[in-house]
């Protein structure tokens, strides 16, 4: 079994890796994010989590790192991970009016190989509208600071959702079909 090492804090892309019965390190990206769009918010979340691979397989002799970037756009704004509660209300506020589009990049490298992947997916959401009070409670149980968009579609803030279009898991931050692909291309087989 090959070596693989994740580029991410994130305890939702652990919790899909292990699900899915994959053995791996964790090693944390200082690679800086952009949220300014080039091109096309595809490009800027692979050109993400490219940077945050890129930082981790420097510091790499062996394996197969794997990195990604989330991001919610509504309409020509991007929407990351809020600095303040009162940023992740105002968020949620936004949010639950209109529907978004949540995209995520994916950059693996095969460190032994010297081979770069990436790709990404976007899936469309639709929350039902909610009131001050609502996401203020919701706040008292889930801490928003650590997630794109101030929500997590996987826990509390499932409920939240009227519906979407597209991959749940990219919702959560890892489109796992699309990793799978990626990661059979480097010679690892989920199944």
């Amino acid at each position: 079994m090959r070596k693989i090492i994740l580029a991410s804090r994130s305890k939702a892309r652990r919790k899909l890796l292990n699900d899915v019965g994959l053995k791996f390190t964790v090693r944390t990206s200082n690679a800086k994010e952009s949220r300014h769009i080039k091109t096309d918010c595809g490009e800027l979340v692979m050109d993400n989590a490219m940077a945050k691979a890129l930082d981790v397989a420097g510091k790499t002799k062996t394996g197969i790192v794997i990195a990604a970037d989330t991001v919610v756009l509504v309409g020509k704004r991007i929407i990351g991970k809020p600095r303040s509660i009162k940023e992740a209300l105002r968020t949620l506020k936004l949010l639950s009016r209109k529907p978004q589009w949540v995209y995520t990049g994916i950059a693996v490298i095969d460190v032994d190989k010297n081979k770069k992947y990436r790709s990404f997916d976007r899936t469309k959401v639709y929350m039902y509208h909610l009131t001050d009070r609502e996401i203020k409670n919701y706040f008292k149980r889930v801490s928003p600071l650590d997630k794109a968009g101030s929500f997590d579609i996987q826990g509390f803030g499932s409920v939240f959702i009227d519906r979407i279009e597209g991959c749940f898991y990219n919702v959560v931050g890892l489109p796992m079909a699309k990793l799978a692909k990626i990661l059979k291309k480097a010679g690892v087989y989920v199944f």
